[in-house]
């Protein structure tokens, strides 16, 4: 039989224990239920209605967008993102090494192949410095093809992954995909409500995606949309998304389309929680805020950083743990899994995953690093002072270095 200790370490998805503290748990108390019965009443169900429309045209107004179309999952949007933007069949595309596995599998879902890449040690994202010395040392031009020298394949595009809530440096990703020629696709999935530079996140490329999973800062259940300001690109990625329809009465169909859309059920959820959005994010500020505070008085424990030029969402307030606390961050997982907290460190690096085994990758000493040290700690909106309390007085009263007990 499983201990609590083992499923809050097993487990960090699932909801937490009754008197736990759950490490990152939707928070839902709004118009949600209104909207949602509204649904049910009018037989409105399916992904098609009202809600689907208004959360689409909210969303892109919010950000700033031209257009946003809705889809079931974060996943499915960077599918499509990738298949609008032209990615094809043995081509390849840059992304970060540090990050959840979805981006790499819709490069797969295409066709093409992940090329992995370091991040940089401040802010823990795609580092430009290493795209460009990909670009440079193994990359040649080919007939004006850009071909990675190593596997002889296409280099056609670059997904810069914004992870754990806080922005990749775009400026200078976009000048080096320019330079080449390459396409982007924004991965935001893990950033809604971030700013880069002052400009909402899903601006800075012609098409970035979210997510709505459970955990991240808004959610619908699951979902995803996607953003961009082509209004060409939208309505194929529209297209795309409803199996390709040229003609639902007599089902004829123009090309390999996808069961992608959003419910209305799950889209008039978004809408509720999009009402919520700057509440939930000065949230997130201010459980970072605390956090970051508190470990200054405790040897070995660092916190997230925030680049001068970025306003994170601190979706997921993460922490390094090194040899001063003297415990690894998997012994704390374990600890804090014993006292009912719940953690989970970062995902296993890409360039290290048993399915991507056949991508190129450069040396990613810094992504390995990160993920050996780096734990997630709770920061759900709807984490109270008192549990936020807790969880800071565990990691105190945890630390094995002189002074601090144990």
């Amino acid at each position: 039989m499983n201990t609590q200790s083992d499923r809050m370490t097993r487990e960090p998805g699932a909801p937490a224990l009754p008197g736990a503290i759950g490490l990152c748990e939707p928070n839902v108390g709004g118009n949600e239920w209104a909207y949602v019965k509204e649904c049910f009443d009018t037989g409105w169900v399916s992904s098609v209605g009202t809600f689907v429309d208004r959360f689409e045209r909210e969303l892109a107004s919010r950000l700033g967008a031209g257009h946003a179309v809705a889809m079931g999952s974060g996943t499915a949007a960077l599918h499509v993102a990738l298949l609008v933007s032209g990615v094809g069949p043995d081509e390849e595309v840059i992304l970060p090494t540090l990050t959840f596995i979805a981006p790499a599998n819709a490069i797969r879902y295409v066709g093409a192949w992940p090329v992995f890449l370091d991040v940089d040690p401040e802010y823990w994202q795609l580092d430009p410095d290493q795209v460009a010395v990909f670009l440079r040392e193994d990359c040649v031009r080919r007939d004006g093809v850009l071909i990675n020298r190593h596997t002889g394949r296409r280099v056609t595009a670059l997904m810069p992954v914004d992870i754990l809530g806080h922005p990749c440096d775009h400026d200078r990703l976009r000048a080096l995909a320019a330079e080449v020629g390459l396409r982007v696709v924004q991965d935001a999935t893990e950033s809604l409500g971030a700013l880069y530079r002052g400009v909402p996140l899903g601006r800075q490329h012609p098409v970035a995606c979210f997510s709505f999973n459970g955990n991240k800062l808004i959610t619908t259940g699951g979902g995803g949309m996607l953003v961009t300001y082509d209004a060409a690109l939208a309505r194929r990625a529209r297209y795309l998304a409803t199996q390709a329809k040229d003609d639902p009465v007599e089902y004829v169909h123009g090309a390999i389309g996808f069961n992608y859309r959003l419910t209305n059920v799950q889209a008039a959820m978004g809408c509720a929680q999009l009402e919520r959005l700057d509440e939930f994010v000065a949230r997130k500020h201010a459980i970072a805020k605390r956090y970051g505070e508190a470990w200054r008085g405790i040897p070995g424990i660092q916190g997230m950083r925030e680049a001068p030029w970025a306003a994170s969402a601190f979706w997921m307030y993460t922490v390094l743990v090194d040899g001063a606390y003297g415990r690894s961050s998997r012994d704390l997982l374990r600890a804090l899994g014993a006292e009912g907290i719940q953690a989970r460190p970062l995902w296993e690096t890409m360039h290290q995953s048993g399915p991507h085994r056949g991508s190129y990758a450069r040396p990613c000493p810094v992504a390995e690093d990160l993920h050996r040290r780096a734990l997630s700690l709770p920061c759900s909106t709807g984490l109270t002072d008192d549990d936020q309390s807790r969880v800071i007085a565990a990691v105190r009263s945890l630390a094995a270095t002189p002074g601090q007990g144990r």
